[in-house]
């Protein structure tokens, strides 16, 4: 809907792979929705900012909002065409006389995503001492640290070095708004798996166009091992106990359900089976090779 406004064309087969685009982009004041993902609004960011435009993009219902932000630091530290972010209802770009357009040293910051179900991980089953993370950065997931200390767990922070020393006996339930970084609902459910008490995530709706339908999946997979989660519109509330069963669950094809049932399974009761595990191959495909490390004892089954 948006790409032929911008002078460039696009067909599919019904709406389906092969995408065929051709033309040249004209940047042109557009209006987008941003309630399913910020992902459409960051590649438009790129693409205006290369084109030196002098165009606003409105947005309405704009989620995950600390992408953008991201975004935004990494046109700046690169010397591009930068927009005011009017707060996040609008991004106004003005032409810039010069447009840098040289290497630059950068340093890529470690993954936050992937990082929480480590940190999820030291909760459940023992210290840590994770590296390589910015504790200033704009990633979303950062917040992972803001439920752990809801939960009462013990870590401190120096250098950007971040150790976990936690009891079992010390995790609390906990409420949390994930609509902004939905990607902690998988590591957050396996936390409240092991939290004393009820705990409930809000942000549901940003589920369904995962990987996987990820709401429905987390249910269906943490019933088997004997967690009980109520789906009640926006929220998803899960009744903890600390008690997990080894259960025969699947990925679903979803890279964050696999970690995160991998992950619940630490301390659970019995052997625990993850069918189409390999989906992890999408974002960390070295997880459970650093379990292992960790002692973790596991087979991995092509």
């Amino acid at each position: 809907k948006i790409l032929p406004l911008l002078n460039v064309k696009t067909s599919t087969n019904n709406g389906k792979l092969p995408i065929k685009i051709s033309g040249n982009l004209q940047p042109q004041n557009i209006e987008i929705n941003g309630a399913l993902s910020s992902q459409f609004l960051t590649g438009l960011l790129f693409a205006y900012s290369y084109k030196n435009a002098d165009a606003t993009i409105k947005v309405n219902n704009l989620k995950s909002k600390p992408y953008i932000d991201l975004t935004l630091k990494v046109l700046q530290d690169f010397g591009l065409n930068t927009p005011i972010n009017n707060n996040y209802n609008e991004f106004v770009f003005t032409p810039i006389i010069q447009i840098k357009n040289q290497p630059i040293n950068y340093f890529i910051e470690g993954d936050w995503s992937n990082a929480s179900f480590l940190l999820v991980a030291a909760v459940i089953a023992g210290n840590l001492t994770i590296t390589g993370l910015d504790t200033d950065s704009t990633q979303a997931d950062k917040a992972i640290l803001q439920v752990l200390k809801m939960c009462g767990c013990h870590f401190n922070i120096e250098n950007n070095i971040i150790n976990i020393n936690n009891s079992l006996s010390d995790i609390k339930a906990f409420n949390f708004n994930a609509t902004h970084c939905p990607d902690l609902f998988p590591p957050l459910v396996a936390l409240a798996a092991y939290c004393n008490g009820v705990s409930t995530i809000k942000g549901v709706s940003r589920l369904e166009h995962k990987e996987s339908n990820r709401a429905i999946v987390l249910k269906q997979e943490f019933v088997k091992m004997g967690l009980e989660i109520i789906l009640d519109n926006d929220d998803m509330i899960i009744k903890g106990n600390g008690k997990i069963n080894g259960a025969i669950v699947n990925s679903n094809n979803d890279h964050r359900i696999a970690m995160a049932c991998a992950i619940a399974s630490l301390k659970a009761t019995g052997l625990t089976t993850i069918e189409n595990a390999n989906a992890i191959n999408k974002s960390y495909p070295n997880f459970y090779n650093d379990l292992k490390k960790l002692g973790v004892q596991l087979n991995i089954n092509s």
